[in-house]
């Protein structure tokens, strides 16, 4: 599927929920926010229909994201179907790890080929000023576990936010004796991240650096998409940055998103894109939803204007755990 800018679009994000578990400063407020009512949600068989037409316009990735999606019941089934769904060539997941170990024998048995975990600090008492509760052993004990899951691909990925300065380093350092991606993000300014600090990658660089040594360019590792890998001498795994705002990287972007309720987001900076549940429940047949998925990509913007800020009238204006990430 090419997209209005000769992009070729074959990757596809999907919100099973909107619910989360923690509530991370920059995802969610620490009182929540009103959950979409759950007649709301697109059921595991309106996505597993609207997955057969994403195939048959191209889409061979899936991930599956939230919120925490593990916190949907029966997600473990309905990754089962979507996985044999005709054209659908790599199926994975991102989570917290929360709940992760003791569902990662039916992910891994239902077909999920890569785990991305997110751990933005590893002293507890961090943990919790960053997320609002504790569980850093846990999910660290999760991708550990994880690891140790034949042929499952498995990333951390952290946001560098100012208040975990200090866990960077401790971050990066699980690479060295595990065969592991560690990824920093840099933080998009989208709902609750536009009044938080965003350390940039070279920042980030600079950190690590003086820790460990001269970070050296690599491949990254598969499914890795935009992000730079870097080596650090004696160390196992790799080090890695997605850094949408210092190294844009719009003009390779091969992604579309789909919310939990049902809308197909064409890029995380506009609100623009399709209503897909609305087509669904009013009985539309697949060739009219297709057209809608088609015209939607052919919309997509052709970059973000975070840095410079522009962007319009459409500007995106719901958090992040409602838009799926």
């Amino acid at each position: 599927m090419l997209d209005g800018h000769k992009r070729v679009i074959d990757y596809l994000r999907i919100s099973v929920t909107d619910r989360c578990n923690l509530r991370c400063l920059y995802c969610m407020p620490p009182e929540g926010v009103p959950w979409t009512p759950h007649q709301d949600i697109l059921t595991y068989e309106e996505l597993l229909r609207l997955a057969e037409i994403f195939a048959g316009l191209g889409i061979k990735k899936i991930r599956i994201t939230g919120g925490e999606p593990l916190v949907r019941r029966g997600l473990t089934e309905f990754l089962k179907w979507l996985k044999e769904v005709p054209g659908i060539e790599a199926l994975s997941l991102t989570t917290n790890g929360l709940l992760l170990a003791e569902q990662l024998p039916g992910l891994a048995e239902a077909g999920v080929g890569g785990i991305n975990i997110s751990i933005d600090a590893l002293e507890e008492e961090r943990y919790r000023q960053i997320t609002g509760g504790y569980g850093a052993s846990k999910a660290l004990a999760a991708l550990d576990q994880a690891l140790s899951c034949p042929g499952m691909n498995v990333k951390l990925n952290c946001v560098p936010v100012g208040l975990n300065d200090d866990q960077l380093p401790l971050l990066a350092a699980l690479a060295k004796d595990r065969p592991l991606a560690v990824r920093f993000i840099e933080l998009m300014p989208i709902g609750l991240g536009k009044g938080l600090e965003c350390r940039t990658e070279e920042q980030v660089r600079r950190m690590l650096e003086e820790s460990f040594g001269a970070l050296k360019p690599v491949q990254g590792p598969p499914g890795s998409g935009p992000g730079r890998y870097f080596s650090l001498p004696g160390f196992q795994g790799r080090i890695g940055f997605i850094s949408a705002l210092s190294h844009q990287f719009c003009e390779h972007c091969n992604r579309v998103r789909l919310t939990s309720g049902g809308f197909l987001k064409t890029c995380l900076q506009y609100e623009r894109g399709a209503d897909l549940k609305s087509l669904l429940r009013s009985g539309a047949p697949d060739r009219e939803i297709r057209d809608a998925i088609s015209g939607a990509v052919r919309d997509k913007p052709a970059s973000h204007h975070f840095r410079d800020g522009a962007g319009g009238q459409d500007l995106e204006r719901h958090i992040m755990s409602q838009i799926g990430g």
